[in-house]
C-alpha cells in the first residue's frame, strides 16, 4: 500500500511527547522515511536521548532533527516550537499532537492534578492545532494533523476521570477539525484521530517488562501509517488482548447508555453485569 502523500523524504514532521513511547517511535519512523523531524517534550535527559535516537534513524543525521524543549500546555512554548521548526527545518507537513500525562482521583479530588491533565492532554492538542493549522492550510500542499486520543475518551471507564475527560475532548476537537478542513475549498490538510489500544509506554509501565497483552509503540506506529495511507479518520488500534470486534461492542454499549436511558457507566453497574455479558457474546449488528 502506498504511503500517505505527506510522508515523503525531505518533508517535515513535528511530534509532541516525542521523547518516549508512541511519540518517540513515530519520530524515529518518520526520520527513517527520510523526513526532517522536530520532537518536543519537557527539557531533560529524556529529550536529549530521544534526539540521539531519532538522529540515528535520519539519513541526514542531526542536521535533519531538532529537539525542542516545550510544555505543550503553554501556548508560548508551542509557538516557539513552530517558529524553530519552520526556521530550521522548513514547512510542516505532519503534526502529531501526542503529548499526554496520566491523571488519577475521583471527580472531587486532586484539583491541581485535574487542571494539569486537562492543560497537557486537551489544551496541548488545542494549542498545537491553533498554532500550526493556519500555516499548514495556507501552504496549500498535502499535510496531516494526527491527534492521539484514547479508548478511555470513548468508553470513559471508572478510575481516571480527568484523563477520560481530556481524551473525550481530543476526540471532539479532532472531529471538528476534520469537518472544518474538508469544508475549506482546495484544502489538502487532513485530520486523523489515533486511538491506541493497551500499549507499553513510559506512562503505562516505565522500567517494567512488556505485558503479553500490550502492543509496543512500534506496532502502534505501523498501524497508524497503514491507516493514514487508507485515509482513515478513526485509527482504532487493537492490542494482543482486545480485538477490534470487542472494542466495537464496548463502544456500542457505551453510546446505548444514552439511547436506552440506562444508568451512567452501566457496563460497570452490578445490575447490568449479566446484560452486558450477553451483549458482548452476540456479534455486532452492522446494519444501518
Amino acid at each position: 500500500m502506498d504511503a500517505h502523500p505527506t510522508l515523503q523524504p525531505g518533508r517535515v514532521a513535528v511530534v509532541t511527547g516525542g521523547a518516549s513511547g508512541i511519540g518517540l517511535a513515530a519520530a524515529k519512523r518518520f526520520a527513517h522515511l527520510g523526513m526532517r523531524v522536530a520532537i518536543a517534550d519537557l527539557e531533560g535527559e529524556g529529550l536529549d536521548a530521544a534526539l540521539a535516537e531519532v538522529a540515528a534513524a535520519a539519513p541526514g543525521g542531526e542536521e535533519d532533527v531538532r529537539a525542542v524543549p516545550a510544555d505543550v500546555s503553554s501556548i508560548t512554548d508551542v509557538q516557539r516550537l513552530r517558529d524553530v521548526t519552520y526556521e530550521e527545518l522548513g514547512e510542516v507537513a505532519l503534526l502529531m499532537n501526542n503529548a499526554a500525562i496520566a491523571g488519577g482521583g475521583k471527580p472531587w479530588e486532586n484539583y491541581q492534578k485535574w487542571r494539569r491533565v486537562l492543560e497537557v492532554n486537551l489544551w496541548g492538542v488545542i494549542n498545537g492545532v491553533q498554532t500550526f493549522a493556519p500555516r499548514m492550510i495556507a501552504h496549500g500542499g498535502d499535510a496531516a494533523i494526527v491527534n492521539t486520543g484514547s479508548k478511555q475518551g470513548i468508553t470513559t471507564p471508572p478510575g481516571d476521570p480527568a484523563y477520560n475527560v481530556a481524551k473525550a475532548g481530543v476526540k471532539v476537537v479532532t472531529e471538528q477539525l476534520a469537518h472544518e478542513l474538508r469544508s475549506l475549498p482546495d484544502c489538502r490538510v487532513t485530520a486523523h484521530l489515533l486511538i491506541p489500544g493497551f500499549t507499553h509506554t513510559g506512562m503505562t509501565g516505565r522500567g517494567t517488562a512488556k505485558p503479553d497483552a500490550a502492543w509496543t509503540p512500534d506496532q502502534v506506529v505501523d498501524f497508524l501509517l497503514e491507516h493514514l495511507a487508507r485515509g482513515d479518520f478513526y485509527i482504532l488500534c487493537p492490542d494482543n488482548a482486545v480485538p477490534r470486534e470487542m472494542d466495537e461492542r464496548r463502544m456500542q454499549w457505551a453510546i446505548d447508555d444514552v439511547i436506552e436511558n440506562r444508568p451512567a457507566l452501566s457496563r460497570w453497574h452490578p445490575d447490568y453485569a449479566a446484560a452486558f455479558a450477553e451483549f458482548m457474546a452476540r456479534p455486532r449488528d452492522r446494519r444501518g
